[in-house]
């Protein structure tokens, strides 16, 4: 799988006082579309014990958003995730965020699969072979998306 697509409604608490969405909110639709995504492959988002006992999460390295227009309460914003990169402990994942057809922001997260209690702090594994094998990386990305 290399793309996903959800829906969801901008609440009341995603604005500010203007009612326009607030710009830390995208980051939580995209985040939110990632999780779905990786749910939807079987996986686990957030941090797990792996079948030696590490705790295993996903921490970001980076993380960005370009603003195309306003959101406001009420707006229903579909949220497009595709898979730009997969490399051996690290995935790069793309986001448009659209409006009735019309982009409203693009969205880019590298995530690094990590053990989060190693003696040393946090280091970098590969990415699980049982979720590694499912994903695969966009045909080409957006124009948006290439770097």
């Amino acid at each position: 799988m290399h793309e996903h697509r959800t829906r969801r409604k901008v609440e009341f608490a995603d604005t500010d006082m203007s009612g326009i969405a607030h710009f830390a909110r995208f980051f939580v639709f995209m985040e939110t579309a990632e999780h779905e995504f990786l749910n939807a492959l079987g996986g686990t988002p957030g941090i797990y014990h792996d079948a030696e006992g590490r705790l295993i999460g996903w921490p970001r390295v980076a993380a960005s958003c370009e603003f195309l227009s306003a959101l406001r309460y009420g707006d229903e914003v579909e949220i497009r995730v595709r898979v730009l990169r997969k490399g051996r402990s690290s995935l790069t994942f793309g986001f448009d965020l659209s409006r009735a057809g019309k982009p409203v922001a693009r969205g880019k997260f590298t995530t690094v699969c990590c053990v989060l209690d190693a003696p040393g702090g946090l280091e970098p594994i590969p990415i699980p072979p049982w979720i590694a094998e499912q994903i695969e990386e966009a045909a080409e990305p957006t124009a948006a998306h290439r770097s």
